[in-house]
């Protein structure tokens, strides 16, 4: 076979490992009680994220006593930056850029024989035997206690346009029904993927053949969970992530190309007749989703390497692994939708939301205090429109906001943000993604709206009323000096101009930290005047 200059799983876990950044578990797990609630303490128990780790479990078991063969891998794609970075190949402050050359510089892949990911097969009546089929797959509960069935969450369908021809991947969650059946819920709102051919295969009264991926190459994972644009192959996009053609090959049972170093990959076809109730299960959005209907897969065949790793993706309440392995992706690409594509070069960052809010609900967006208003406004409007599903609250911010600290922000907005001139509501917005409370809370209607808000400084305003940063550095050396207990400092932690800054009062200023503040009381005595009011000021505005 060719050979492959890019990281399968098994290369990227044992790079993790080499970096410290996995954690090996030997002792009997419980997929469907243990496994999930586990790893969830490294994103609810405090944990920097620079300090969460992969864990692959070699000892797996069920609740019925079960004994699986093969390993499982949670939290090793997206963890931190760094996991994510080692899976394409680059520091973590390349990332950015790594996107913006793959979406730009996409390399086809190429077909070879004899992949790994068929070392061995099962299919047709085959699957039916004990073991042989799904239930023979060590897919984990994620939320237990809510979920009522384990679902494949790593799961890259893969299905092809029936006009066009062309391949896509995405990321959709599976529930496992039987040994030879999967459900499947598709992001209706978006219409694009899997629900698109789903809906052309269904007007030519045809079933829609897929491939389900549970593990590929980090690449892969990476594109198929990026909502890119339609024209784009995700596998074109994994090759330019990676700097070399992915390796595919042709499925056993289905008419579709599959990654070669792929995991698992399971085949079959989805009905476009019938529809069977699927959920509930607990979504990123943070609450559960209660049950729907949905499309259903029959299994024609399951394929995997001989030495398989079954990868499961930490998801629900955020922050999560699956929300941050969105948010590196998305946020340059809303980036390069706004400064590229509208050509608003005032925005210097895009800022997506990510504990709780699931990245999609609040968008932050940084700009230059010299932008027009015009282009904020621009910004605003350009990114709501970006995604239908994206933007709920979208906020205007100079570039000394820092959009993850929220207390920074909620300042912006309470003191650079007048409500009735600074705020827009759109409506007709169809946010799609979020928890359904009742029959009539339907996804195909846009019952939603949007609030667009311009906190930027929109006139000189006075400085900020901490000391000058020499001061803080000078007390900082004191501080540490001292053996006080280690600081992280919080912006703002010094002062700095806003424009609102005569140099008449940094005279002043600076007279006042040398004592000579005297000196300044004598000039103020000699500008007393009869005709004023009390707290009008003394500039004239």
């Amino acid at each position: 076979m060719e050979h492959r200059t890019y990281r399968d799983l098994h290369a990227h876990i044992a790079a993790l490992e080499q970096k410290g950044l996995l954690v090996r578990v030997k002792r009997p797990i419980n997929k469907d009680t243990e496994m999930h609630p586990l790893v969830r303490w490294q994103f609810r128990g405090g944990i920097p994220e620079s300090e969460r780790k992969g864990f692959l479990f070699e000892n797996v078991i069920d609740s019925a006593g079960r004994r699986y063969d093969i390993p499982v891998a949670v939290g090793i794609l997206a963890s931190n930056r760094e996991i994510y970075s080692l899976g394409i190949g680059c520091k973590v402050e390349d990332i950015k850029k790594q996107w913006d050359y793959a979406e730009q510089h996409q390399i086809e892949p190429v077909l070879v024989a004899n992949p790994p990911c068929q070392e061995i097969v099962v299919e047709g009546e085959a699957l039916n035997a004990p073991g042989k089929g799904v239930d023979g797959l060590p897919i984990p509960i994620s939320t237990p206690g809510f979920d009522n069935a384990p679902y494949a969450s790593c799961s890259m369908f893969i299905s092809r346009d029936p006009d066009t021809g062309r391949q896509n991947i995405g990321n959709y969650r599976a529930m496992v029904k039987s040994p030879t059946r999967m459900g499947m819920n598709p992001e209706i709102e978006l219409n694009q993927g899997i629900h698109e051919h789903w809906l052309k295969y269904k007007a030519r009264g045809e079933r829609v053949p897929v491939a389900l991926m549970l593990g590929a190459p980090p690449a892969i994972t990476f594109a198929s969970v990026h909502k890119l644009p339609k024209h784009l192959d995700e596998i074109a996009v994994a090759g330019g992530l990676v700097g070399a053609p992915i390796r595919v090959c042709k499925a056993k049972t289905v008419d579709l190309m599959v990654p070669a170093e792929a995991e698992i990959v399971i085949e079959g076809y989805l009905d476009t007749e019938w529809l069977e109730p699927e959920g509930s299960f607990g979504e990123s959005h943070g609450y559960m989703n209660l049950k729907e209907y949905n499309a259903f897969m029959d299994v024609t065949a399951i394929t995997r390497r001989r030495d398989a790793v079954l990868v499961s993706i930490i998801s629900q309440v955020t922050p999560s692994e699956s929300s941050l392995i969105k948010r590196v992706a998305y946020e340059p690409a809303f980036l390069h939708h706004l400064r590229h594509h509208l050509n608003i070069s005032g925005v210097t960052r895009v800022f997506m939301h990510e504990p709780l809010t699931n990245l999609r609900k609040l968008i932050v967006i940084q700009l230059r205090a010299d932008t027009l208003e015009a282009e904020v406004w621009r910004a605003l409007y350009g990114a709501s429109a970006f995604s239908s599903s994206v933007g709920k609250i979208i906020i205007a911010v100079n570039e000394d906001i820092e959009p993850e600290n929220l207390d920074m922000l909620f300042w912006a907005m309470s003191y650079r943000m007048r409500p009735h001139q600074d705020l827009r509501i759109l409506d007709h917005k169809d946010m799609g993604h979020g928890p359904r409370t009742g029959a009539d809370d339907n996804h195909y209607e846009a019952t939603d709206s949007a609030m667009l808000i311009n906190a930027m400084v929109k006139r000189p305003y006075p400085p900020i009323s901490l000391p000058a940063k020499p001061y803080m550095e000078n007390a900082r050396a004191i501080w540490e000096e001292l053996g006080l207990p280690p600081l992280k400092p919080e912006m703002p932690w010094y002062g700095y101009s806003l424009g609102q800054w005569p140099e008449e009062f940094q005279l002043e200023a600076d007279r006042a930290v040398r004592s000579e503040y005297w000196t300044t009381g004598e000039l103020l005595k000699q500008r007393r005047r009869n005709d004023k009011r009390l707290n009008d000021p003394y500039l004239s505005l």
